[in-house]
């Protein structure tokens, strides 16, 4: 497992952060070293009220250890990544045997969105964690376990806990809705005792009171009621442009999480086999209260149904184990599903670097004036990137003909290791190319600039960029939170504006001058009189 997952660390620091949640993330972990504050989450030396520090913490000993960049930014879900093989492959070994521990891995780590969030600077592949852990320690209790009942009440609480402080209250809420959902399933005739309620409630407070009550001491309660209002606000109202349909998670997790969201299709169906301690009965909760409540919400995001990859990937590997075994049969739809969207997904991969390579042909079609000015970046192109996607192709049909021929365990091989090569290949040779012209030039002036005595802010548009990349010092005055004071105020140094190429505002402005334009972004200057 340890080999397999080295591969979520090559090409970490590849290319730049993407706004706005990666940036965002390492900016507030950047901001915690630079004022010394490791409590309060902040973000331009501002209370940031969204998060919980814990995923912070984790990223400030990163960049103590490899320095502020973007390596360190996402190392933590790359390790974490590890983790979660080992985890899936010990578990399913205890309860299943060596096969299934096997299969789980694999199946995890050559799934598509799984294996992006580990090279990603996001908090979920953490948040996914200890949530999956809370939940494995709570069945342990609730199937009455003979052995270290009371160790798994106190560790369910404790990851519970570090849910909490990770991501806010919601880590709670997904285990206690699980809970809940699962004992209505077996119409409430299993209960933990209550002395192993009280276990579970003791760590999760001792972990989540440790963090408040400190909190609360240094910063007051003011920063606690804005958090909680925040993650109020995400399940009633649409929040930064992020309203979509109903539908559009399951669209996700089904496109998405490729072959896992495959293979697992049977599972979903009523199976005559007892798992211990009812695992499988868990994760169908666990997926089902994932799913509908974050397509309930009116705040919808695509990491947001990610916690439906743990459960999706062990009704994967229950099926092909159960396959393997011979208790099952496998299921003539589930081939054909496979090899078509295995074959959809790597065109589409293939295809992306070639319609970009003769991206002129698209500019009548888009009405997006600014998408045009960002794709107009020169780009250099070698004609070879089409092969990650071929890779992919290749991978499918060669796994989906070893499932014809009953070599189940060389088609989950072959399929994993597809994805991963593909996704590699997609890092080095087709990434580094989209990211210059969606971000590229705009960070170049950020960078540019770092290390000069002056603001730097967007006009017209939210980033973090601007932050992260000028790595804006600590003790700057409050005057530059206001926005008239950048552009009409008595100043004490040069004011930088960012602004995208459709917005010429600033063009008309006495106190800037245009000083550079590329790709979809321009750069503006004001002097200090």
């Amino acid at each position: 497992m340890t080999g397999l997952s080295s591969i979520f660390f090559i090409g970490l620091g590849l290319v730049h952060l993407f706004d706005w949640d990666e940036i965002n993330f390492a900016e507030s972990a950047r901001e915690m070293i630079e004022s010394g504050d490791f409590m309060r989450v902040q973000i331009n030396y501002q209370p940031f009220w969204e998060k919980p520090p814990f995923f912070f913490w984790l990223q400030v000993v990163s960049m103590k250890l490899f320095g502020i960049n973007e390596f360190a930014s996402r190392f933590p879900n790359a390790l974490f990544g590890l983790l979660y093989l080992i985890t899936f492959f010990f578990i399913g070994k205890k309860h299943f045997g060596q096969q299934f521990g096997v299969l789980w891995a694999l199946l995890f780590f050559g799934s598509l969105l799984p294996h992006l969030y580990f090279k990603s600077g996001i908090i979920d592949p953490v948040f996914n964690y200890f949530i999956f852990m809370s939940i494995y320690f709570m069945l342990l209790v609730v199937g009455k376990s003979e052995e270290k009942i009371v160790q798994y009440a106190l560790l369910a609480g404790i990851f519970s806990g570090l849910s909490v402080i990770t991501k806010g209250p919601v880590g709670f809420l997904l285990l206690g809705l699980t809970f809940s959902v699962y004992i209505a399933v077996n119409r409430f005739q299993i209960f933990p005792k209550i002395k192993y309620i009280l276990l579970f409630l003791t760590g999760l407070l001792l972990v989540v009171f440790s963090w408040l009550s400190i909190e609360l001491y240094q910063n007051g309660y003011d920063i606690m009621v804005q958090f909680i209002q925040y993650q109020l606000e995400l399940f009633s109202s649409g929040v930064a442009g992020h309203e979509q349909p109903f539908y559009y998670h399951f669209v996700v997790v089904f496109i998405g999480c490729f072959p896992i969201s495959i293979i697992a299709l049977p599972s979903f169906f009523r199976s005559k086999e007892e798992t211990p301690f009812n695992i499988r009965t868990w994760m169908l909760c666990l997926f089902w209260v994932v799913m509908i409540i974050f397509s309930i919400t009116t705040t919808k995001i695509v990491h947001y149904s990610s916690m439906t990859y743990i459960p999706l990937s062990f009704l994967a590997a229950f099926y092909l184990n159960n396959v393997m075994n011979g208790s099952v049969e496998w299921k003539k739809y589930v081939s054909r599903l496979f090899l078509i969207m295995g074959i959809v997904l790597g065109s589409i991969v293939a295809a992306l670097p070639i319609i970009l390579m003769n991206k002129e042909a698209l500019f009548p079609l888009m009405n997006d004036p600014f998408a045009v000015d960002s794709l107009s970046t020169p780009l250099s192109w070698g004609g070879y990137e089409f092969i990650a996607g071929l890779v992919l192709i290749i991978g499918t049909i060669i796994a989906f003909i070893q499932f014809k021929r009953k070599g189940w365990f060389k088609g989950v091989i072959v399929i994993s290791g597809s994805m991963g090569l593909t996704l590699l290949l997609v890092l080095f040779l087709i990434l580094p190319k989209i990211e210059k012209f969606t971000q590229g030039p705009v960070v170049k002036f950020y960078e540019k600039l770092k290390g000069s005595d002056v603001y730097i802010e967007c006009y017209g548009y939210k980033s973090y960029a601007q932050y992260f990349y000028f790595k804006q010092p600590y003790g700057l005055s409050d005057q530059r939170l206001e926005r008239e004071w950048l552009l009409n105020g008595d100043i004490d140094k040069p004011v930088y504006m960012v602004s995208k190429s459709t917005n010429t505002e600033l063009d008309e402005h006495e106190n800037f001058e245009l000083i550079d334009a590329q790709g979809g972004f321009r750069l503006y200057k004001r002097n200090v009189e």
